[in-house]
């Protein structure tokens, strides 16, 4: 019998050889943690067994990256995830653990995947259906959206990409076009991107929301989230667009009424888009 599935969607990952840190594919099984270039992939990039495995979160290793979790196997090789957000985070780390300690016991995972089971009819392709949505002339129109003094930036609701549905034919009615919009999000081409989206997502059935406050991105866009600090005007990215080359801190002089001088510490980062 096949090991069951237990969880999957994306994540950032670091390279086990280079620093850089990109998107993976992760499906994790009762036994394992594989993790894919592209969802579309049939084989892995790698497997991570988890007997004998050991997780840590939150793995603070990495300054700035705080919802970085580690998985140690049992080789005492390091594996370093990265989730959107505290929640998502949370929710790998709860079936990951869990997996780890039914193998340590010999049991049996109880839980039932959390890939949902959508009755689509068999004439319907996600993956075209996806492709045709990001579509930069014909497709979703990806927006800068405010709320609740935060910015999302790449992203759209989930009334549009009801609408869009309807408006191309890809459904015939509001219904169907959820349904469709679920299939989406449950096989990871759609991804939530604020608390309504996110809440709707975890409700235990991955459902869309047909909602004006639901915001959504694609799984492989430049997605990113500004929210502003509680103590200062800085702006704090939950998400990157493009690979991050370096980051640190540097030391900037500034002149004040041209009688003295105040070093500042500057945080930067730079992309490679």
């Amino acid at each position: 019998m096949e090991p069951q599935e237990i969880r999957e969607g994306y994540l950032v990952k670091k390279g086990t050889v280079l620093n850089s840190w990109k998107a993976v594919w992760v499906v994790l099984s009762e036994d394992g943690v594989e993790f894919y270039k592209k969802k579309t992939d049939r084989s892995p990039k790698g497997m991570i067994p988890l007997k004998g495995a050991t997780l840590i979160s939150p793995c603070q290793d990495f300054g700035k990256r705080t919802l970085v979790f580690k998985i140690t196997s049992d080789k005492k090789q390091d594996h370093f995830f990265q989730a959107s957000h505290v929640e998502e985070r949370e929710f790998w780390v709860k079936d990951i653990k869990r997996a780890i300690t039914c193998l340590q016991g010999g049991k049996k995972f109880a839980r039932k995947s959390t890939r949902r089971s959508i009755r689509l009819p068999d004439a319907v392709n996600l993956t075209e259906l996806y492709t045709l949505m990001k579509d930069q002339d014909d497709g979703v129109r990806e927006l800068k959206l405010e709320q609740e003094n935060r910015v999302f930036n790449h992203c759209f609701t989930g009334a549009t990409v009801v609408e869009w549905l309807v408006s191309k034919g890809k459904a015939r009615n509001k219904s169907e076009a959820v349904m469709l919009a679920t299939g989406l999000l449950s096989e990871g081409f759609l991804q939530p991107a604020g608390d309504m989206s996110k809440e709707g997502a975890e409700s235990g059935n991955q459902a869309f929301l047909d909602h004006t406050n639901a915001l959504y991105y694609f799984a492989d866009s430049g997605f990113f989230c500004e929210g502003y600090s509680s103590d200062e005007d800085v702006l704090l990215k939950e998400e990157f667009r493009g690979n991050i080359v370096k980051q640190g801190c540097l030391l900037k002089q500034v002149k004040q009424k041209a009688t003295k001088s105040v070093t500042v510490f500057l945080f930067f980062i730079l992309f490679n888009s």
